[in-house]
């Protein structure tokens, strides 16, 4: 699947590139969206954060979509991990390097278990939550949709994308 293929899927119709200069900014529409060096572009860019994904980690079409994401967000391979919501938070710290953290939560049920919410998933996304891990930091979470559960619908996966926005733009902003 090309990477215009695979916007538009996602819901995404116009792209901004990183490769041109903030002051010059230059709107893209898919359709004409170039394939990049993705080695090259994640070695010259100033990593913005640490992503942590909670949740099962996906398997088959699930991990296709996953691995776009990714690739799409531009995240190089240090820059994120999957996180089992079982394990124990109060050992998550933010990393050495003073970059921040964002935990993003695939499921209503993982959301939950992360931040001791009750709320279902429809009234916790849109909504930055916070990591239950018990120490000072608090962790930023935005839930969202399970990859398998975004995979059979079009609008989730589209919703999931959007989510996807905000945690980046939390990152951003911390």
């Amino acid at each position: 699947m090309s990477n215009s293929e695979f916007l538009k899927e996602m819901g995404i119709t116009e792209w901004v590139s990183r490769d041109i200069p903030a002051e010059v900014t230059h709107t893209i529409l898919t359709s004409s969206l170039p394939a990049q060096n993705s080695a090259a572009a994640s070695s010259d860019r100033v990593p913005q954060g640490g992503w942590l994904f909670f949740g099962t980690q996906p398997q088959g079409d699930a991990q296709v979509l996953f691995q776009n994401i990714v690739r799409a967000l531009g995240l190089a391979s240090h820059e994120w991990s999957w996180k089992n919501p079982a394990d124990p938070l109060n050992q998550i710290t933010a990393p050495e390097n003073g970059l921040p953290l964002v935990a993003f939560a695939l499921g209503g049920s993982v959301a939950q278990k992360i931040t001791g919410e009750r709320d279902p998933l429809p009234q916790l996304r849109e909504t930055v939550l916070a990591l239950n891990t018990g120490n000072e930091d608090e962790v930023p979470v935005i839930a969202s949709y399970d990859l398998s559960q975004a995979m059979a619908s079009p609008k989730e996966k589209a919703l999931l994308w959007q989510d996807l926005l905000l945690a980046k733009s939390v990152l951003q902003n911390i």
